[in-house]
């Protein structure tokens, strides 16, 4: 067994999310979840298939995004990995709503971080065994960085009072 780093290439602006799904229907009923959570979301959509032609099918209303998503699930190429590039929203409004889908069976990661995707490869295939996102910490927050912590979820809408 081989295992690979790749580097996801997130564009400027843009959150990611990386998954893995079961059924090529996850292309379609995923982009109907992005375009259902808001008139302003911009996505991309890209899913690898892992029997019959295995192709990555993509989807979304952005070329741009669509494009990234494609080149991303190319690059990691493992079998019904889904990649969700997202724009004018950010996946705390989307991810229950995927993780909620019928056909994801699990959610590695949602960033706009530097991200990686560790992969094994096989004489089978290739499978996504986890996710480097971000930076390790540089340490404990402080009552004040807490505080601070604490007023950003409120200014953002996400905590009330």
């Amino acid at each position: 067994m081989d295992l690979v780093s790749v580097a996801v290439d997130i564009p400027a602006g843009a959150n990611v999310i990386v998954g893995q799904a079961h059924f090529i229907k996850t292309v379609e009923d995923l982009h109907e979840i992005l375009a259902g959570a808001s008139p302003h979301l911009k996505f991309g959509v890209a899913f690898c298939e892992a029997s019959g032609p295995r192709l990555v099918r993509s989807s979304g209303n952005d070329a741009a995004l669509v494009e990234s998503a494609r080149r991303n699930a190319l690059s990691i190429a493992a079998g019904h990995v889904f990649v969700v590039l997202l724009k004018d929203g950010f996946p705390i409004n989307v991810l229950n709503a995927i993780k909620q889908c019928p056909e994801v069976a699990h959610v590695f990661c949602a960033t706009s971080n530097p991200l990686e995707i560790l992969v094994a490869e096989t004489s089978f295939g290739r499978g996504v065994i986890g996710a480097i996102d971000g930076s390790l910490p540089l340490g404990a927050e402080n009552d004040d960085e807490a505080a601070a912590r604490k007023a950003l979820l409120r200014k953002f809408g996400y905590k009330l009072g």
